[in-house]
């Protein structure tokens, strides 16, 4: 899952950062709104982080010009204001939950994890695909009841392509997909990673063609009979 946090408090983005990340979500990191606003256009997000407080363009008001456009993700205000009337200020402006700082970390974890629940046709943490079962909450893998010993990437390139069934997805979407503005590889980088999680599924006793190649457009889960 990629989130984009919009955060100008170096101390709070730098520690938020660094939690996400341990909990296998990829993450972007925004310090003003209208860099956030530059970064949603940029990339798709599974759920948007907006401190209110935020140079240039407040989150308030980020959150309000996302909502006239439709923008379908989940967002989550952080602030330090704790009055009704700001909380149904943000929640009017079309954010899904208002967190007060200073927070538990722990709840602010679930609270993401229950947005992203809500976001998916199934609240259901296991995504299946034939014999394959991916434990999205315990980060656990396995084909026919063998477990998978992927890489944190690996784990976040098959959590995409089941979350996708068969659609298509190409390398440039996988690269948007999976990697932050900071870390950004070449197309080579999405054949590498693909050749070793294919491995790993056939050792498994997976088909070569589980993930099967569109030439010339990208990979897809193969449809199951």
């Amino acid at each position: 899952m990629k989130l984009l946090l919009v955060e100008d408090d170096r101390e709070i983005s730098e520690l938020l950062t660094e939690v996400l990340i341990r909990e296998q979500y990829l993450v972007d990191l925004a310090t003003d709104g209208e860099e956030g606003w530059d970064f949603i256009k940029a990339c798709d997000y599974d759920l948007l982080l907006l401190d209110v407080m935020l140079p240039k363009l407040n989150g308030v008001e980020l959150c309000r010009r996302l909502r006239a456009k439709e923008y379908p993700a989940p967002i989550m205000m952080l602030t330090a204001l704790d009055s009704s009337e700001s909380q149904i200020q943000g929640l009017d402006a079309g954010a899904d939950d208002y967190v007060i700082k200073p927070y538990k970390l722990g709840e602010l974890l679930a609270r993401i994890r229950a947005l992203l629940r809500r976001k998916t046709v199934s609240v259901s943490p296991v995504l299946r695909w034939g014999d394959l079962s991916f434990d999205t909450n315990i980060c656990k893998a396995s084909y026919n009841n063998q477990a998978l010993k992927l890489t944190p990437k690996e784990y976040q390139l098959l959590e995409l392509f089941l979350r996708n069934g068969n659609n298509l997805l190409s390398r440039s979407k996988i690269l948007d997909n999976l990697w932050s503005f900071e870390e950004p590889p070449d197309e080579n980088t999405v054949k590498a990673h693909m050749r070793r999680l294919r491995k790993k599924l056939s050792k498994a006793g997976a088909t070569d063609d589980f993930i099967e190649t569109v030439y010339g457009l990208g990979y897809r889960l193969k449809q199951q009979i």
